[in-house]
């Protein structure tokens, strides 16, 4: 059987006369290995050298697609071998194997996490880390998990919205990069209830500045992991092609109109639908910002514009139909967040603690938070985000 194997109990150097018939444990590193109908050969080397592992039966039928350099583990019998190049060798039992290419993704994983605080430290944003355990929601919104906290109800954060914002106050440009939660039962590639969030916030930037900030991390992203990622991009089968800029920007209004030209019913107003965003994906490829939404699908926290308050200063940032990044200008004026809290039927006294920090003197501000898990699909071309998460966590899954 293929199963997970655990507790090494030899190195190969390790393996003699007394051993045989007996069964061991070892790790390491495919060297080579040769197919033979109903049988395989496998050089297995470790740090102190080299063995050959033998195959058969339906061990050998479930091996599958395993390649050079895929790390295993093998359990299985010492046994003497005719082979001239090796003293001994081991029948295989059990096979767990770990695959360099999912290694890789990993590995890339660390660079862009890398090369994300590394610009954002240049761009004198500072790293902040906020709670996870909050009173009240963070956005009013309904996906939240609950948890008994001493007596008092409590939840998981789903962003850091409210405490990012109070940061500006005091440290003018913040960003976090954090796991935060959402209850939300949702069962496709995208979606998981423990996530990993990049967000910023910034005092005297506009939507338009945080929308510049954005790209430029984008694209160092890309570039730093295309040109200092060699061994696992081709290890993963995959060539990093670094995005061209600016990003192109559509607005909501103009999604509606190429909408109905492809024959949707859609009006002014209405939500955009995965379907919908399929759509516009296919005329809009690669990365793109969709900017302007309509003031009643945003938070209670955007500002609206000036110049047409049914509009709001916001946007996404888009790869195709996936959402990567959501942000806008906030609103900054207390009683303003009041009287937009009471339009979305929530209740102000929910939210007192954030609006006494208007009374410091808020700056005004903006902000986004983007998916780290979405970005490293568009990064190395897969659709499903639990492929780039170590644990992942769905509807389905709490272990391990």
């Amino acid at each position: 059987m293929i199963s997970m194997i655990f507790g090494k109990t030899h190195d190969i150097s390790e393996l003699n006369e007394e051993l045989i018939g007996k069964q061991v444990v070892l790790g390491g590193w495919i060297e080579d290995l040769r197919k033979l109908g109903k049988m395989s050969f496998i050089t297995l080397r470790d740090v102190s050298g080299i063995s050959q592992v033998i195959v058969k039966g339906e061990l050998n039928d479930n091996l599958g697609e395993i390649n050079r350099q895929s790390v295993v583990s093998i359990k299985g019998i010492v046994q003497e071998t005719k082979a001239r190049d090796f003293a001994f060798e081991v029948k295989a039992e059990e096979l767990d194997m770990r695959n360099q290419k999912t290694a890789s993704i990993f590995k890339l994983r660390h660079h862009v996490l890398q090369s994300l605080r590394k610009t954002l430290a240049e761009k004198k944003f500072i790293e902040i880390t906020t709670p996870k355990i909050i009173g009240s929601a963070s956005e009013g919104g309904a996906d939240l998990f609950s948890l008994d906290y001493f007596g008092d109800t409590a939840y998981l954060a789903q962003s850091p919205q409210l405490y990012k914002e109070q940061m500006t106050i005091g440290l003018e440009r913040v960003f976090e990069i954090s796991n935060f939660y959402r209850a939300e039962n949702s069962h496709t590639g995208r979606h998981l209830t423990e996530f990993t969030s990049i967000d910023i916030e910034a005092a005297f930037m506009d939507y338009t500045d945080v929308m510049d900030v954005l790209e430029a991390l984008v694209i160092e992203v890309y570039k730093f992991t295309s040109e200092n990622c060699k061994k696992e991009q081709e290890m993963i089968d995959h060539t990093i092609e670094i995005p061209s800029a600016p990003f192109e920007r559509i607005t909501y209004n103009q999604c509606i109109e190429e909408l109905k030209q492809a024959g949707e019913k859609v009006e002014f107003g209405d939500d955009l639908l995965d379907a919908h965003l399929r759509i516009i994906g296919k005329n809009h490829p690669g990365f793109y910002f969709l900017t302007d939404w309509p003031m009643k699908l945003k938070p209670f926290y955007i500002r609206e514009k000036d110049e047409d308050a049914t509009l709001s200063r916001s946007f996404d940032l888009q790869f195709g139909y996936l959402e990567l990044s959501s942000g806008g200008t906030r609103l900054h004026d207390s009683e303003l967040l009041k009287s937009r809290l009471k339009e979305q039927d929530l209740d102000p006294a929910q939210f007192t603690d954030h609006l006494k920090t208007f009374d410091w003197g808020m700056p005004p501000h903006s902000g986004w938070g983007m998916g780290l898990d979405r970005l490293m699909t568009t990064l190395i071309g897969i659709d499903n985000v639990r492929e780039v998460v170590l644990y992942p966590r769905d509807p389905d899954r709490l272990r391990p």
